[in-house]
């Protein structure tokens, strides 16, 4: 699922799904652009596009981003459809990333679920997440704190517990500053 991922590009972020009990680590694409109209386009491939508005939503309100005015596209690389809370923040940070165009490192993966006040909710099989991105060579996971404050680092990989998408970006941005 992680074939042929662009370096250095914004709004492309790793994130890991569960499908049964195998975690699946999959790159979430975003592209966020004025629209040229008066209402704008949102589209979703692979992903609940009702899932995909509320996150916008969530994102304008707590984060500020001025989403309004633009058209909006999420694809979950590889042809992949998943409907998964803990896909929430690595969609939040795809969107982010797109609207700032600010490229995340490529050695972190980030999941959890995302509330409407704009908290991040622990989800199911967290250490299994962190083991299979290990397993991958990855160095970084952006996680619910609650979750990452229980385990242990993991090898190689570095824990960032988070409580909110303000918190979220500021470490995306600290490890993409690197």
């Amino acid at each position: 699922m992680l074939e042929g991922r662009p370096e250095d590009a914004s709004g492309s972020v790793v994130t890991c799904a569960v499908e049964g009990t195998r975690p699946i680590l999959m790159e979430v694409q975003a592209l966020v652009a004025r629209t040229a109209f008066g209402f704008p386009r949102r589209q979703a491939t692979g992903a609940d596009i009702n899932r995909v508005n509320l996150l916008i939503a969530v994102l304008e309100k707590r984060l500020g981003l001025q989403l309004s005015d633009c058209d909006a596209y999420v694809n979950l690389a590889g042809g992949v459809r998943l409907q998964e809370p803990a896909l929430d923040l690595g969609i939040c940070l795809a969107i982010a990333s797109s609207f700032r165009n600010l490229a995340l490192s490529d050695t972190t993966v980030a999941f959890g679920e995302v509330g409407l006040s704009g908290e991040v909710r622990a989800v199911n099989l967290a250490e299994q997440r962190v083991a299979e991105a290990e397993r991958l060579g990855f160095t970084d996971c952006i996680m619910p704190a609650a979750q990452a404050t229980r385990m242990k680092e993991r090898g190689r990989v570095k824990l960032h517990g988070v409580k909110s998408l303000e918190q979220a970006l500021a470490v995306a941005r600290e490890l993409a500053g690197r």
